[in-house]
């Protein structure tokens, strides 16, 4: 699925309605570069998942875990992992093979540890609109995924 965005707000809304939509367990790998809208994907699936608490990219510490909601988030930021044992020694397989929604922000970096299956989220600037547009696409990995054909934005 492909999506054209020009705000923050559309942006946001995308990753609401995905957020009603997750399950337990479900796993989501972010790209793009920066400043394209990874974290503001990542809050709207937070606010979709009824999480109230304030989200941040987890830039220095890794991982932040949310669970205050319909289902568990644990939220991955791993731009600075410079080597796949360093993401294994938080223990990166018990939060993604857990009941939790794991979101996985520059999942590019750790490609080779990924599972099978997973959500991948690609956001790129699309500069022949303007600054502000964005194009966002979802490519699910595995059949579990099948359920974003029901996506409404």
């Amino acid at each position: 699925m492909i999506f054209s965005v020009s705000n923050i707000e559309e942006t946001t809304s995308i990753g609401y309605e995905l957020g009603k939509l997750l399950n337990a367990g479900d796993i989501i790998c972010l790209t793009g570069d920066l400043g394209t809208g990874k974290t503001h994907i990542t809050k709207g699936i937070a606010k979709g998942l009824s999480i109230d608490e304030y989200i941040t990219s987890p830039t220095f510490t890794i991982v932040n875990e949310y669970d205050s909601g319909r289902l568990k988030l644990n939220h991955f930021d791993v731009y600075r992992v410079s080597d796949p044992d360093e993401i294994y020694a938080i223990g990166f397989d018990d939060y993604i093979f857990s009941d939790a929604v794991s979101i996985i922000e520059w999942a590019n970096y750790i490609e080779d540890i990924l599972p099978k299956e997973y959500l991948h989220i690609h956001i790129e600037k699309n500069l022949d609109n303007g600054e502000n547009f964005r194009t966002i696409t979802l490519t699910p990995y595995g059949e579990r995924y099948n359920y974003i054909k029901e996506l409404k934005v």
